[in-house]
């Protein structure tokens, strides 16, 4: 392996906190990354990785070194990128990240687009709900809607902003009633939103003379997902609050009902966020340029 190659091991080496996932990615054996690493040490003469039982971290002399090499490996790609038909022809595997309910009713639909003009990007889509940190989760951006982690130092690229409704289904709209106001929310239930990352539910929000109100009605089920938190607000277990997307065509079919429109909790961001040490490939570039067209769209046309 040469000293380029053995560098770029061991960058991933740090990021994913793993031999075994850094050599999977980059195609070598555990032994052989091992080897290579242990070569790298004995000839800059100092440990570079700490490694336990559970997880391998970069020693001080180690962290002093991922950065100097993160910025020379950047910098290489920019410049390889710039004299190759890669520059021009976007190629290779692309890694996002995204919530279940962006990634099925907004992202798939309208994938086949992004496959028709980059045909030779092969896009791997990884779903979930939570935080995660690019680098670690070896993924090349990340989608997320609403407030940002600032604990993770990402460049971050707003690409919407999402309305959010409050919404029930007819039936029971008509079993419960239809409120008018806030306070006619008194004896009414919700179906709760589980955060994923504290577990907690999601209070309500409204906005009522400029100002955000919150409050908490009882609930007697409780979801943690997207998909089962609509599934469950069509089955008439209570109202619900979620980006105007996710909705789009149970509001437009009738089966669910805005409630309180003039109220509209306030409107969440959509980011697409990757690492700052890692200059924007073509292939990464395309997508970022790709998506910003996708949701500019009005919110109501999103889904599908």
């Amino acid at each position: 392996m040469d000293r380029f190659e053995a560098i770029r091991l061991f960058t991933r080496i740090v990021e994913l906190g793993s031999f075994s996932r850094a050599a999977e990615q980059l195609g070598i054996t555990r032994a052989g990354a091992t080897q290579a690493i242990q070569q790298l040490e004995a000839r800059l003469g100092v440990r570079l990785l700490a490694r336990t039982t559970r997880q391998v971290t970069p020693t001080p002399d180690g962290s002093d070194y991922y950065q100097r090499c993160s910025a020379i490996l950047a910098d290489l790609d920019d410049a390889e990128a710039l004299f190759s038909q890669a520059s021009r022809t976007p190629r290779g595997r692309l890694r996002v990240d995204l919530p279940g309910s962006l990634c099925r009713l907004v992202l798939m639909p309208a994938l086949p687009d992004f496959c028709r003009r980059y045909p030779e990007i092969r896009i791997e889509l990884s779903v979930s709900d939570r935080q995660i940190d690019p680098l670690r989760e070896g993924v090349d951006c990340v989608l997320r809607i609403g407030a940002l982690d600032d604990d993770l130092p990402l460049v971050a690229r707003r690409l919407a902003t999402l309305p959010l409704v409050t919404c029930a289904s007819r039936s029971y709209l008509e079993r419960c009633g239809r409120p008018q106001s806030l306070a006619q929310l008194q004896g009414h239930h919700a179906v709760d939103n589980l955060s994923a990352t504290t577990s907690k539910a999601f209070a309500f929000e409204f906005m009522l003379a400029g100002q955000v109100e919150r409050l908490h009605l009882p609930a007697s089920v409780a979801v943690n997902d997207g998909g089962g938190y609509v599934a469950a607000c069509c089955a008439g277990l209570g109202l619900i609050q979620v980006p105007l997307f996710h909705v789009a065509r149970q509001l437009a079919s009738g089966e669910l009902e805005e409630v309180l429109p003039a109220h509209r909790p306030p409107a969440m961001p959509l980011h697409l966020l990757y690492a700052p040490n890692r200059q924007a490939t073509a292939r990464l570039r395309a997508f970022i340029d790709w998506a910003g067209e996708l949701f500019a769209r009005a919110p109501e046309q999103l889904a599908g």
